[in-house]
């Protein structure tokens, strides 16, 4: 049984409690770990630090090239132990070892690209309409942030938040899943060996009311960026809007897959079992509702529950499993309520529907790959967020069809469009309500693309320069260079 200590200040240190809660490997269902519970006298501590570390000391003196080379040199420490890191993810969140060894393997881009970027903002000399006057502006850190993560990636969502926040100067305090805390804390080691001053990274561990909710609200904490439901990103949003914190919010969503009959049918049945299989539909980009021509409704139908049929389900840490347990006990249940309820609504149930009971799957909490046909855009199936392997299939007739399906939802974060005619490429994804259109592609992100979302799918974007702004200020300069300074009364 390993113990994981929060990180404050430089030092692994318990909760202010003593307390300790368990941590579940989702393939057994039982208590591989504990993790230190932390509290509002823990937020505190954790968040002075880093007011001290952002206003005095080490890190406020270090220029913008020397933070790019900490910030990289973090990036080879994670290349180092990738493979660590990955296995103690999939031990603490059930994702499979194939997912999560890919994307610790590609996280050190996130420090490369955003460790170079650090000393290459620049500001502008504004060619002012007054006489006299020299006016420049320069781009600051925001100071304190804190950065909250989802369990589905912990790592990955981690460095979309940490990697532009410390290449733009401010520091960072973390509060990780508590369902997922583990890899994080492993993480924040290499930090300390990268040699960051203390109090740059600190990582608070715990609830949400106990912990996310203090540093949300912490009067020394300037920005917020969260990964997480909508539900949770909203409560975020009024608590920072009462002392004008900035937020980034990547939220839920209901992502649209759409396909047309022109399109290549084998690589759109691969997209769209990728879109909703893949990661056990455990991503807020899952293509979880398809929408398909009518012309090609049933000879996609049977291709797609072929190939769905053919998933081997089991131990994640073995390269040859396909699809994993849902990560925790509670979204297992939530997953099975809204495969009933879709049951209720009159959807036709066309493959799975309930636990997986194969031997593969032994103790944990499996989710047979469920497809429901006959499916409307009004059913709850279909427009609220289920966050597992359940895909909802609606037809459509026209173009003009499938973008008013797509857009009928509150939620616009991801979609699909599957075609292969360009002109039609281009003018789904000038319609479609979402941050991110793929064309014949799904699931693809990158550390030089923006990611975010429209509507109740977040606020801000991550990856990208863009964000690299959402951690910094812009400060307008004047300097009168000889102008009067004529009547003190009036506005120069």
């Amino acid at each position: 049984m390993q113990k994981f200590k929060m990180y404050i200040d430089g030092e692994f240190v318990e909760a202010a409690s003593g307390k300790y809660f368990d941590s579940y490997y989702p393939f057994t269902g039982k208590v591989w770990s504990q993790v230190a519970e932390g509290g509002p006298e823990d937020v505190d501590r954790a968040v002075k630090a880093a007011h001290r570390a952002f206003t005095s000391g080490d890190w406020a003196e270090l220029t913008a090239s020397q933070r790019g080379m900490l910030v990289h040199r973090l990036g080879d420490l994670i290349a180092r132990d990738a493979k660590k890191l990955a296995e103690m993810e999939v031990q603490d969140n059930g994702k499979l070892i194939a997912e999560m060894q890919g994307q610790v393997n590609y996280v050190p881009q996130w420090y490369y690209y955003f460790g170079g970027l650090a000393d290459k903002i620049e500001g502008s000399v504004i060619p002012l309409d007054k006489k006299g006057y020299f006016n420049f502006t320069r781009h600051e850190p925001i100071g304190v942030v804190a950065a909250i993560t989802a369990w589905n990636s912990p790592l990955l969502l981690l460095a979309w938040k940490l990697a532009p926040a410390l290449a733009a100067g401010c520091t960072v305090v973390i509060k990780p899943s508590e369902f997922t805390s583990a890899s994080t804390l492993e993480f924040v080691k290499l930090v300390e060996e990268a040699g960051f001053p203390k109090g740059v990274v600190n990582v608070v561990t715990g609830f949400g009311k106990d912990v996310g909710a203090p540093l949300t609200s912490h009067p020394l904490v300037r920005k917020v960026a969260f990964t997480g439901s909508d539900a949770t990103g909203r409560a975020i949003n009024e608590v920072a809007a009462k002392t004008f914190k900035r937020v980034t919010l990547e939220l839920g969503g209901k992502s649209p897959n759409i396909v047309f009959d022109d399109a290549n049918l084998e690589d759109a049945v691969n997209g769209a079992v990728s879109g909703i299989f893949a990661a056990t539909g455990q991503t807020c980009i899952a293509g979880s509702r398809l929408l398909l021509q009518e012309s090609i409704h049933d000879e996609f139908m049977d291709r797609l529950l072929a190939l769905a049929k053919t998933a081997k389900m089991g131990n994640p840490m073995s390269m040859e499993t396909q699809v994993g347990p849902v990560t925790t006990r509670p979204q297992y249940d939530k997953i099975l309520s809204y495969i009933d309820i879709a049951k209720t609504e009159g959807a036709n149930l066309a493959l799975g529907g309930g636990p997986a009971t194969r031997p593969e799957c032994g103790d944990g909490w499996f989710v047979e790959p469920t497809v429901f046909t006959g499916v409307t855009n009004d059913m709850r199936i279909a427009q609220e967020e289920v966050f597992g392997p359940v895909l909802s299939v609606i037809k459509f007739k026209d173009e003009d069809e499938a973008s008013r399906i797509a857009n009928d939802i509150r939620f616009g974060l991801g979609s699909g469009v599957w075609t292969s005619d360009i002109g039609r490429a281009i003018r789904m994804s000038e319609k479609i309500q979402a941050g991110t259109v793929w064309v014949n592609t799904y699931r693809a992100v990158s550390y030089m693309s923006p990611f975010g979302g429209y509507k109740d799918s977040g606020i801000g974007r991550e990856s990208g320069i863009e964000a690299i702004y959402q951690y910094l200020q812009t400060k307008s300069v004047w300097i009168n260079t000889g102008a009067k300074t004529g009547n003190p009364f009036v506005l120069k």
